[in-house]
């Protein structure tokens, strides 16, 4: 029994002293073994739920958000020159890319006219692309490119009767700008180049009148600076610099190239966006080249208000001065107009929108005894059947009192159908 523990004893020492060096050597790790593609991204171990109950991967978004619509729409007007039937087809079009930084935009919409006496034709066609890039996080940057056709239909209400063939008028334009903040200052700079081609007009008087004379460029620069007193109000001042060169003569014999120059000031403010503000005065001149022409000063009023209390409510007014070409058929050299208008616009639920509208106008044509005033107001409704088609009516009042073509007066009612994406 002692020879058999004894030969157990001499066993289990001779383990311990073959394992002592074992134990005792340093620990080596192969690090080749290790690796990392569990951690390299986009790279993750599987979920550990069923198949069933795991959580699709969310889909990719396109590179462009494609929208369209299509509408038409009927039209009955009882003027003072007679009554008159108006369906216009309104195709439309856009195409959104919205990146990290930039953003772009692409429109186009169209409006094709069939009137009473069955004329059809193209009475409108827009394309404008716009693009908006935030350089860093005081600078932005944008700029735009548009095209514009438009014709009038020969029965179109306030027309001169003698009119056969109203002119084709295509502008197009191209602009830019920059802003940049500095500290509690806001500078931007704004430009832009249009180029207006009109067709000729068939007359019944004198026959075919040559328009080219009135095709005009346009030059435009602007300069702004403001300093935001609090965070709700800003004082701003506005310089801006025009140049217009005409093609030729116009109905007057004269050629009307001229550079304008206007200098306003002004309160601008935004308040929780709810309300958005903003008011300037200035002034405006018109120097033309032609030293037989008589230059153009006039005041220059500016101010817009929007007020959204909430998502359903939206209500705008805007008092604006401009000074721009006369365009066709006119012995003037420059048109000065002041317009005021204002919108209200209420959804009453999901399926019912409600719009309101009215507008005033007082303008005339320097170097000539042309004035005109106007005023107009609109109510419409919209009703949407479903996500994809909306049932529209509308009904408009319009006054002119032109001191040449005189007294216009207009009730429109109309009733559309639109079918979007």
């Amino acid at each position: 029994m002692a020879r058999h523990d004894l030969t157990a004893l001499r066993v289990l020492l001779a383990s311990t002293v073959l394992a002592g060096p074992a134990l005792a050597d340093p620990l080596i790790i192969d690090e080749t073994s290790l690796r990392e593609d569990r951690l390299a991204p986009g790279l993750y171990p599987s979920a550990p739920v069923p198949e069933e109950f795991a959580v699709p991967n969310e889909p990719g978004h396109p590179p462009l958000e494609i929208d369209w619509s299509l509408g038409l729409k009927g039209s009955y007007s009882n003027t003072t020159s007679g009554e008159r039937f108006l369906t216009t087809l309104n195709p439309a079009v856009s195409a959104t890319r919205q990146g990290m930084r930039t953003d772009l935009v692409l429109e186009g919409d169209a409006e094709l006219a069939r009137d009473t006496d069955g004329t059809l034709g193209v009475t409108r066609l827009d394309l404008d692309f716009s693009a908006t890039t935030r350089l860093d996080r005081d600078t932005t940057a944008s700029g735009g490119a548009s095209l514009s056709l438009s014709r009038d239909l020969p029965s179109a209400p306030g027309l001169d009767p003698v009119i056969i063939e109203p002119p084709l008028s295509v502008s197009g334009q191209l602009d830019g700008g920059i802003d940049r903040q500095f500290g509690k200052f806001n500078l931007g700079l704004d430009g832009a180049i249009a180029r207006t081609v009109y067709g000729p007009t068939t007359r019944s008087d004198s026959g075919v009148s040559d328009n080219s004379g009135r095709n005009v460029w346009e030059g435009d620069a602007t300069l702004r600076l403001g300093l935001q007193v609090t965070p709700i109000i800003e004082v701003f001042t506005e310089a801006g610099l025009g140049r217009d060169w005409y093609d030729g003569t116009g109905a007057g014999g004269v050629k009307a190239d001229a550079t304008s120059r206007t200098l306003r000031a002004g309160l601008a403010g935004q308040w929780n966006g709810l309300l958005s503000a903003s008011a300037s005065v200035g002034i405006g001149q018109q120097d033309f080249d032609n030293g037989n022409l008589s230059d153009i000063t006039t005041r220059l009023y500016d101010a817009s208000i929007t007020y959204s209390p909430d998502p359903t409510l939206n209500l705008t007014a805007a008092l604006a001065t401009t000074v721009e070409p006369t365009g066709t058929d006119s012995t003037g050299t420059a048109r000065v107009a002041h317009t005021a208008t204002a919108s209200l616009d209420y959804t009453v639920n999901s399926w019912l929108r409600l719009r309101a509208s009215a507008d005033w106008a007082r303008s005339w044509l320097e170097g000539s005894t042309e004035t005109e005033q106007r005023h107009g107001a609109g109510i419409g409704a919209d009703y949407k059947v479903n996500a994809h088609t909306a049932v529209s009516a509308d009904y408009g009042y319009a006054h002119r009192d032109n001191s040449a073509s005189g007294v216009l007066e207009s009730h429109t009612v109309s009733l559309g159908v639109t079918v979007r994406r």
